[in-house]
């Protein structure tokens, strides 16, 4: 029962997080003064305030490896911005803290499902995919890098 309502409290927690960072962009804000005006409106999740916090210090990383996941002639500036948002995100939670990749992206997915057009559950679900697949390689390779001796350090 309680792994149930912490599940429930974490999923609210991303869609309150995806509402910060949504209504940031679409305001042309810093994502610190929409976090701190919906603080001053009253509680706000601890993990909401994470992934906000997370993805306002990561974005330019988090933008880089989504950019590099995408197919084709798509750009992160052609995605729906809910999209992206939901991206960013899911990807900051996969890479910096230690929620499953599966779950991050699965969370996201029914998000988009519930929030977004009915192509992008499919499509996040591929970019973010993809992203992960990256970010897994990338650190497999840092992984090998350490074993193996940084000779700066000889």
């Amino acid at each position: 029962m309680t792994q149930h309502r912490d599940n429930a409290t974490r999923t609210k927690a991303r869609k309150s997080a995806l509402d910060i960072v949504y209504e940031s962009e679409l305001r042309d804000r810093a994502l610190a003064q929409t976090l701190a005006d919906r603080i001053a409106l009253g509680p706000v999740r601890p993990f909401t305030i994470e992934l906000v916090n997370g993805v306002d210090a990561h974005i330019r990383e988090l933008d880089a490896v989504l950019a590099a996941s995408l197919a084709g002639s798509w750009t992160l500036e052609r995605m729906a911005r809910l999209d992206r948002n939901l991206a960013r995100l899911a990807l900051y939670e996969i890479a910096h803290t230690d929620t499953p990749a599966p779950v991050a992206i699965k969370e996201a997915v029914d998000l988009a499902a519930k929030l977004s057009t009915p192509d992008s559950p499919a499509f996040l679900n591929a970019v973010l995919s993809a992203a992960a697949g990256r970010l897994a390689a990338s650190g497999s390779d840092q992984n090998q890098d350490n074993a193996l001796g940084d000779p700066e350090d000889e």
